[in-house]
C-alpha cells in the first residue's frame, strides 16, 4: 500500500498527494540558443575611446581570435583606434619564475595609481604547456589589490605554442588600451629567453627582476638578457636577506661594466626593493620616469618606437608568409608524406623542407 496511514485502522487520518509544483523552466523563455548581438566596428571604437572596459575586453577577444572574419574586424578596430594611441608609458617586466613579478606589479601599480593617478593596464603573456597546450592564466589571483581597482585592467594571454603570434596580438592590445585612456601599461612575461626579446620590442622601458643567491649574475651575461635591460631590480630585499641582495646588486653593477653603452645613452641602474613589504617602490618608479625624461630629451624615445613599428611590420610579413605556406592545399597534402619520409630515414630534413618550398613556389607561379 502506498500510504498505509490511509488504512481503515487510521480512519481519522488522511494524507493528501500534495500541491503540484510548477516547472523550474520559464515557460515564457524563447526556445533556441541565446546569441549576443555583435557590436559594429563603429560601436566598438566608440566604446573603447570612452574607456568602457567591457567593450575593450570584447575587442581584445576579437584580436586574439583565429577566425579570419574576426581578424579582419579586429584590424578595422585597431586602425580606427590608432590616432588615439601612443600616449602611455609602456613597461616590460621579466624575470625568472619565483622572482615575484605578479606581486611586484601589484605593488608598483597600486603605488603609481595612488601617487600619479591615471589608469593602468597589465598584459601578461602566459606560457602554455607543451603537453596539454593549456595555460593557467592565474595572474589576477596574485594581484589582489590591483585586480579590484577601478582604474586597472588585467588581461592574461596564452602563448598557445606560438610566442610570435601572441606577442603581435599583445602589441595590438596595447594600442586598444591606449585608446581607452590607459596611460601606464605593464607587459609581463616569464623568463624563458625568446619572450624577453618579444617583450622588449614593444615597450619603452624593460625592467628585469632578479632575486639574490640564484647565480644569475653570470647566467645573465651568458643569456644576454642584461643587454636589453634598462633597469635591474632585486626583489625580496627584506629581513635577513638584505645583505645578500646588496651583494647581488654589487655583482650586477660590476657585470654591467662588461657591456658597451646602450644606444639610448642611458646607464642601466640596479636597485633593491621588497614587493611584499612595499619597500623601495618609489625609487623604482623614479628610475623609470628618469629614463623616460632622459630618452625623450635626446630623441631616443621616439626613435625606439619607430624602430619597433618597423620590426613588427616585418614580423607581420613573416607570419603571413608562414600561414600562406601551411594553408596551401597542395603543401598540406604533401606535408604528411614528407614527414613520413624523414621519420623513416628516406630523406633528410633539409631536403624534405626544400622540396615542400619548391612545391609552394611552383603553386605561386601557376596562380
Amino acid at each position: 500500500m502506498e500510504h498505509p496511514e490511509n488504512s481503515a485502522e487510521y480512519a481519522g487520518l488522511q494524507v493528501n498527494s500534495g500541491v503540484e509544483q510548477p516547472s523550474i523552466v520559464n515557460p515564457y523563455m524563447r526556445r533556441g540558443k541565446f546569441r549576443r548581438r555583435e557590436m559594429s566596428v563603429g560601436e566598438m571604437v566608440e566604446g573603447i575611446v570612452k574607456g568602457d572596459v567591457t567593450v575593450l575586453s570584447q575587442a581584445v577577444t576579437l584580436v586574439e581570435s583565429v577566425n579570419p572574419e574576426h581578424q579582419q574586424r579586429a584590424q578595422e578596430v585597431i586602425n580606427r583606434c590608432l590616432p588615439y594611441s601612443g600616449n602611455s608609458v609602456r613597461i616590460g617586466i621579466s624575470g625568472v619564475p619565483g622572482a615575484g613579478k605578479s606581486t611586484s606589479i601589484d605593488a608598483f601599480g597600486m603605488h603609481v595609481l595612488k601617487e600619479k593617478g591615471g589608469r593602468l593596464a597589465v598584459l601578461a603573456i602566459d606560457p602554455s604547456s607543451e603537453r596539454s597546450k593549456g595555460s593557467i592564466l592565474g595572474d589576477k589571483t596574485r594581484m589582489e589589490k590591483l585586480s579590484v581597482h577601478p582604474d586597472s585592467f588585467i588581461r592574461p594571454s596564452p602563448t598557445a605554442g606560438s610566442l610570435g603570434g601572441v606577442a603581435r596580438k599583445t602589441r595590438e592590445t596595447i594600442i586598444l588600451c591606449e585608446a581607452a585612456g590607459f596611460d601606464k601599461i605593464f607587459v609581463e612575461t616569464v623568463g624563458v629567453g625568446q619572450s624577453e626579446t618579444a617583450c622588449h620590442s614593444m615597450v619603452d622601458f624593460f625592467l628585469l627582476l632578479q632575486v639574490a643567491g640564484t647565480g644569475d649574475e653570470l647566467q645573465g651575461i651568458k643569456r644576454g638578457i642584461m643587454e636589453i635591460s634598462d633597469g635591474i631590480v632585486i626583489n625580496k630585499c627584506d629581513g635577513d636577506n638584505v645583505d645578500r641582495c646588496q651583494m647581488a646588486a654589487t655583482n650586477f653593477r660590476n657585470a654591467l661594466h662588461f657591456f658597451p653603452m646602450p644606444e639610448s645613452g642611458w646607464t642601466p641602474k640596479v636597485l633593491c626593493y621588497s614587493g611584499f613589504f612595499g619597500l623601495g617602490i618609489k625609487e623604482v618608479w623614479d628610475m623609470i620616469y628618469q629614463y623616460v625624461d632622459f630618452t625623450k630629451q635626446n630623441g631616443y624615445f621616439e626613435h625606439r618606437r619607430r624602430e619597433q613599428a618597423k620590426y613588427w611590420m616585418y614580423e607581420t610579413i613573416n607570419e603571413q608568409l608562414r600561414l600562406s605556406f601551411y594553408n596551401n592545399p597542395v603543401v598540406a597534402a604533401q606535408l604528411a608524406d614528407s614527414e613520413r619520409s624523414v621519420l623513416e630515414g628516406r630523406q633528410t630534413s633539409f631536403a624534405a623542407g626544400q622540396n615542400l618550398l619548391d612545391i609552394y613556389y611552383s603553386q605561386l607561379k601557376q596562380e
